[in-house]
């Protein structure tokens, strides 16, 4: 038995590196979607949102920057300069923000806001979800 070839060997040889070649540019297409949007993910600048709520209350940025807000649920926002005080929607723009006017964030997807321009502290909420306030810190 030694030494003796087995038959269709190279065929099947040949359809292992065929199904290789395959499974190796599949991943590669894979790796390449994964990361269409990478400049959001390497700067760290993204809040994430729920139903209702912004996960984190505050961010820090740094001048220039922007900032990447991600909708975890099906539930659709709408964004804007302002804030809630004592369930009463404010709108407002502080001198120096990015205009942000009704910025629509729908189920599982984001939005990119800015670039923040200026140092300082400015208030976005969403407009339909009452107490939904994130405050974003420039330096």
């Amino acid at each position: 038995m030694i030494g003796v070839p087995i038959k269709g060997g190279k065929n099947m040889f040949k359809k292992l590196c065929v199904l290789l070649v395959l499974w190796s540019v599949i991943a590669l297409l894979l790796v390449a979607c994964g990361t269409a949007d990478s400049t959001a993910s390497t700067t760290g600048n993204t809040v994430h949102m729920n139903d209702a709520q912004f996960v984190q209350a505050s961010i820090t940025i740094k001048k220039g920057e922007r900032l990447t807000l991600i909708d975890d649920a099906l539930t659709p926002h709408i964004i804007a300069n302002g804030t809630w005080e004592q369930g009463t929607a404010h709108p407002a723009r502080e001198p120096g923000a990015p205009q942000v006017k009704d910025v629509q964030i729908n189920g599982n997807s984001s939005q990119t806001i800015g670039p923040f321009t200026t140092a300082g502290t400015f208030k976005l909420y969403c407009t339909i979800h009452s107490g939904m306030n994130l405050t974003v810190v420039v330096q």
